[in-house]
């Protein structure tokens, strides 16, 4: 198996439907909470002060194989699919810690971007190259 960063979690009860059962929506929310915490741990950030770049999405999705109730622990694991120039595309799986067992599975491409200052328009950007080599070489490539 390759490099994984696991971000774990215990549902709120905010984030739980009528039916109890995790809002579909809060899974994108705790995919891109993991990916912040990746980011902090390798002294970056997905919008760093001044700097006046951030990372848009370009994809993301989702797909649920098991419920989620209020008070369970969840584990957000975060892989490295790709690096490309401009982007990167992460996979999520969503665990029980105790079990192991996957909830769901998810991917996000975001794409680092920044504001042309004359035209005000958002355009990608190369990523950062110190930046760009740590994640290809947690990807493996």
């Amino acid at each position: 198996m390759g490099f994984e960063f696991v971000h774990q979690r215990r549902v709120e009860f905010s984030e739980t439907d009528m039916a109890g059962i995790v809002h579909f929506a809060n899974f994108f929310r705790w995919m891109e909470s993991a990916e912040h915490a990746f980011l902090r741990s390798l002294g970056y950030s997905v919008h760093p002060h001044g700097e006046g770049t951030g990372w848009p999405r370009l994809k993301v999705s989702c797909d649920y194989l098991r419920p989620l109730r209020f008070e369970d622990l969840v584990d957000t694991v975060l892989s490295i699919r790709e690096v490309r120039t401009r982007s990167v595309r992460y996979g999520f799986e969503f665990r029980r810690p105790e079990s192991g067992e996957v909830v769901a599975r998810g991917e996000v491409v975001a794409v680092h971007s920044g504001v042309d200052a004359a035209s005000g328009a958002l355009k990608a950007l190369s990523i950062p190259e110190p930046l760009r080599s740590v994640l290809a070489e947690k990807c493996g490539a």
